[in-house]
């Protein structure tokens, strides 16, 4: 078996700050506060289910799935169950 590498960042971006967080059920990412980026931002969900805000539209997510805040979105996660979530800002390169 070999490993191909690819990455995830669209051409002219390269990741900036990355991390791994947990939101407990019935949690919301950066509530009660506007939250935007300069640039995009890529969340892979590792486990569990929510809802995701973005600019005012609400959109379920499960684990598996994989979501892209565009530059300048509002945006915040909400969970239905415990979300495990590897995110990434991307900046450019």
């Amino acid at each position: 078996m070999s490993l191909r590498r690819s990455s995830l960042c669209p051409p002219g971006y390269r990741i900036g700050t990355q991390g791994v967080s947990t939101l407990p059920p019935g949690a919301v990412s950066h509530a009660g506060r506007t939250h935007v980026h300069e640039g995009p931002e890529i969340f892979v969900i590792v486990s569990g289910a929510g809802v995701a805000h973005i600019d005012g539209t609400a959109s379920g997510f499960a684990a598996g799935d994989v979501l892209i805040v565009e530059a300048g979105e509002e945006h915040h996660l909400e969970a239905v169950t415990e979300v495990v979530t590897a995110w990434m800002h991307l900046e450019p390169a």
